[in-house]
């Protein structure tokens, strides 16, 4: 079997990777994840996941890369990482009551064939109506700082939401396994 590779820092991505049971090495992509003009936000994480994978080929030249990113957003506004508490206050404020499209693209690249198979996954979460306590006490308990959408629906996070909607309940955390499944599955890799 080729090498797989984690092209990515996240530690939600690696946890959920370890599931699968497979040896894997984890490589930072340092990839540039700003949009590009005119890029819609579905665009913008099919390109990085892909971005990601082919970022760190020429040092794995006989691997199987696997890139994923995700944007979480509503009216054709990105939400990404708050990266602070006033910033997550503000983000969950926004999010109030609406309902957030959290797309992940995904990318397994074979560095030998030079060829990725990318795809998007979609998963559409309702957010309850929250009030300021609500948030200040949730933030306070999980601060979700590093997640896009401020919420971790691994945790704490799921007592903000009224509902999700998608195929695969690990796309909202970032890593979708069952389509990763089934990209493995063609390129030769049995996961059972």
């Amino acid at each position: 079997m080729q090498t797989l590779i984690l092209a990515s820092t996240s530690p939600y991505r690696r946890e959920l990777l370890a599931r699968l049971g497979l040896p894997f090495s984890v490589t930072n992509p340092q990839t540039d994840e700003s949009p590009l003009p005119g890029e819609t936000p579905e665009e913008l994480a099919l390109r990085l996941s892909e971005a990601k994978a082919r970022a760190v080929a020429n040092q794995h030249p006989d691997a199987l890369i696997i890139g994923s990113d995700q944007v979480a957003t509503v009216d054709g506004q990105i939400y990404g990482k708050p990266g602070s508490h006033q910033r997550a206050v503000e983000q969950l404020r926004a999010l109030s009551g609406k309902t957030v499209n959290f797309f992940t693209g995904l990318c397994l690249f074979n560095s030998r064939t030079n060829l990725a198979d990318v795809r998007g996954i979609a998963t559409l979460v309702t957010f309850r109506q929250l009030n300021d306590a609500e948030i200040e006490n949730y933030l306070r308990r999980e601060p979700a700082y590093n997640c896009a959408g401020s919420a971790k629906s691994e945790g704490l996070g799921i007592a903000l939401l009224q509902s999700m909607r998608g195929d695969d309940p690990n796309a909202l955390v970032g890593l979708p396994l069952i389509a990763l499944c089934d990209m493995l599955r063609r390129q030769g890799v049995s996961v059972l």
